[in-house]
């Protein structure tokens, strides 16, 4: 009899669908309930709204209370959490195979069964509103935030998933509940689990405990995609560091050339081997830190540079970086490197899915963006696909024409610059 797949899908009667992966080396599993809703699915008066209902989830359900919800995940040694992003919401636990219902039935709990009491909503309300301040005291995490909003101006994708002081004064516990209403529902639902399972039992697990989830998604046109613009913007803050992000549009999650565009990132910016790296720390001296990323949605994306150094090497580093950008631009990738950079490519996927965690986000993730799974053969051709001719074709696409956005947290006076409008 032939074995069955690693990998399953399955889809409940209320359309919620379930992937599991089968790891059978491990005791774990990493599930995830991940919804298609963050923070660009938001209006412009309710930013953060998806952030404060996911904190809001942990409060307390209609039979257990915060603490109780800690103590039961932890008396089996789990863990339970969740995070927002831009486009999902996703609530996770991590238990030992023979823990999994602990973990369905509290995370069908939190979903099904909020209490969302007025008073947490006004204690939470005060812990984000520190956890914003927090940010604001660390200019190396706000500097990214201040890009997005830079390059993609008023478009929900620019805005802090946090949300802004003023919206999350104005929400109230009917918006959160509205925004519940609307938007948690098992069609716009992903069920993800890696690790010690049997795929049957864990589809009848979740369908004894979310298949009388229903109720349709409020309607909403597809978002727009953001027009990425180039700007330059300074905020004044008197730090011992200049941080600066530079960077250009990008690609979508799914885009055909997303291969091509991780290996520009991974040569230039995307380890100690980078063309940044060495020349804008190793041999300068220049800074501590510098990398660049890349940040992926359904319609856009970005790479963006970022750096933190001394106030008198600002120009020199800012330099440094565009030249570099450049010779992507002006001369073809030798063949060696290309392959070191393919190789780098390859080994952080493959290292990064030894956890059951990294296995479960990566089923979610293609079934959102693609409606189906890659193999990890699929993945690895791919990237071993990409050309010096299509390698030095994206990189153009991106950096020629030197469109860049720039943000930058530092001492105004002493960077010469002037601040931007508020």
């Amino acid at each position: 009899m032939p074995r069955p797949p690693l990998i399953r899908k399955a889809v409940l009667a209320n359309g919620l669908t379930v992937l599991t992966e089968r790891m059978a080396a491990v005791r774990s599993v990493a599930l995830g309930a991940w919804i298609a809703v963050g923070s660009r699915d938001e209006e412009a008066s309710q930013a953060g709204v998806s952030h404060f209902l996911e904190h809001m989830l942990f409060k307390g359900t209609e039979r257990r209370s915060a603490e109780a919800i800690a103590q039961e995940i932890e008396a089996v040694g789990g863990r339970l959490d969740a995070f927002t992003s831009r486009e999902h919401t996703c609530y996770y636990a991590k238990v030992l195979g023979e823990h999994l219902p602990v973990a369905v039935d509290l995370l069908a709990d939190l979903l099904l069964h909020p209490r969302l009491d007025r008073a947490d909503v006004e204690k939470e309300r005060g812990v984000i509103l520190q956890e914003i301040r927090m940010v604001e005291d660390s200019p190396d995490d706000e500097i990214h935030d201040l890009f997005a909003q830079a390059i993609w101006g008023e478009h929900p994708l620019g805005r802090s998933i946090l949300g802004r002081p003023q919206t999350l004064e104005a929400l109230t516990r009917e918006d959160l509940r509205a925004y519940l209403a609307g938007h948690y529902r098992p069609h716009r639902t992903v069920l993800a689990a890696a690790g010690d399972l049997d795929h049957d039992s864990v589809v009848e697990l979740l369908r004894a405990h979310l298949g009388t989830w229903d109720g349709p998604a409020a309607a909403a046109p597809p978002p727009a995609p953001p027009l990425a613009r180039p700007a330059t913007v300074v905020k004044d803050r008197d730090v011992s560091q200049v941080h600066l992000c530079l960077g250009v549009e990008g690609l979508p999650y799914a885009h055909r050339d997303r291969y091509a565009l991780n290996l520009v990132n991974t040569v230039l910016g995307g380890g100690m081997s980078s063309r940044l790296f060495q020349e804008v720390r190793e041999k300068r001296g220049l800074v501590y830190s510098v990398y660049s990323y890349l940040a992926s949605y359904r319609d856009a994306g970005l790479l963006v540079i970022y750096a933190g150094c001394g106030e008198a090497a600002l120009e020199e580093v800012l330099g440094c970086i565009r030249e570099e950008c450049a010779r992507l631009v002006a001369h073809p990738i030798e063949a060696e490197e290309l392959r070191r950079a393919k190789e780098q490519l390859k080994g952080n996927l493959l290292l990064g899915l030894e956890s059951t965690s990294s296995r479960m986000t990566r089923l979610a993730k293609m079934e959102m963006y693609f409606g189906r799974t890659f193999s990890l053969d699929a993945i690895i051709r791919g990237i071993e696909e990409v050309t010096p001719e299509r390698f030095q074709q994206v990189a153009q696409a991106c950096f020629a024409g030197e469109r860049f956005t720039q943000t930058t947290i530092g001492p105004l006076a002493r960077i010469g610059a002037a601040p931007v409008p508020a």
